[in-house]
């Protein structure tokens, strides 16, 4: 079992020598990150989160993966979460959830070798990047402990604007980041990015450039999701090209 804290001091003035990391361990457990979740994507951004139960984000994969939270100890809430699936979960379920956006045809060879990771979140007032570097350093041990080589998940931007913002950010990012094409992925549903505003030197949302520092690569054009009203980007790290400052930054966080 994967346990740590982080013993810096949050921007926020929370001690972060009080949030604490472990995955989940029982069905409850799994509900507080559904909770959390629902908090943020339903309450805060207004998105149509799945779920038949009041106040949960839940879907058919929470059952299939692994849920990493991050804890203030001294409440004992839970104020961050991230998920994690497998490729062999995700062959026995049919598909990774990036699979309801993208067509990953040209993935498939590297479904065994891959960890997708997304439903992340953050309670506002924890938003001081000590919490996400926790789950970071969760997701990194867990790849090393158990040989995984590829990092995927979507990453969301904005539509607020009606898309223009994010094709402009799509597009400053393309140039530099974009993998290379037996790592391409298509969207089902895409953005007509020839009818957006192609100017403006858009900032990408702090998780977009948390990936791209890392060394992600973006495997194609955004795909729409409806029910979040974002233009997702299909993101992958190849373990072997995470940049050692940051491999060691999340390996040394506890």
């Amino acid at each position: 079992m994967l346990q740590g804290n982080q013993q810096a001091v949050t921007a926020t003035g929370i001690p972060a020598s009080s949030l604490t990391l472990a995955f989940a361990r029982s069905q409850s457990e799994i509900r507080e990150a559904q909770r959390l979740r629902y908090q943020v994507f339903a309450e805060e951004m207004g998105a149509q989160t799945p779920g038949d139960e009041p106040g949960l984000d839940a879907d058919l994969f929470d059952a299939h993966c692994e849920h990493l939270l991050v804890r203030d100890a001294r409440s004992g809430e839970v104020v961050g979460t991230y998920r994690l699936l497998t490729g062999a979960r995700a062959r026995y379920l049919g598909s990774f959830y990036a699979d309801t956006e993208f067509d990953l045809t040209r993935l498939r060879h590297l479904q065994g070798l891959t960890i997708e990771i997304g439903r992340s979140c953050v309670r506002r007032e924890y938003r001081s990047g000590a919490v996400i570097a926790l789950l970071w350093s969760g997701i990194t041990r867990y790849m090393q402990s158990t040989g995984h080589r590829y990092l995927m998940g979507c990453a969301s931007l904005g539509m607020a604007d009606g898309g223009h913002r994010a094709a402009a950010v799509y597009r400053n990012l393309a140039g530099q980041h974009l993998s290379p094409p037996e790592y391409r992925v298509f969207p089902r549903h895409g953005l007509p990015l020839e009818a957006l505003d192609e100017g403006g030197a858009a900032v990408a949302p702090p998780l977009v450039r948390a990936y791209v520092r890392a060394g992600a690569w973006i495997c194609g054009e955004p795909a729409w999701d409806p029910d979040f009203n974002t233009a997702d980007l299909l993101m992958l790290l190849p373990v072997e090209c995470m940049r050692q400052r940051y491999a060691r930054h999340f390996l040394s966080s506890r």
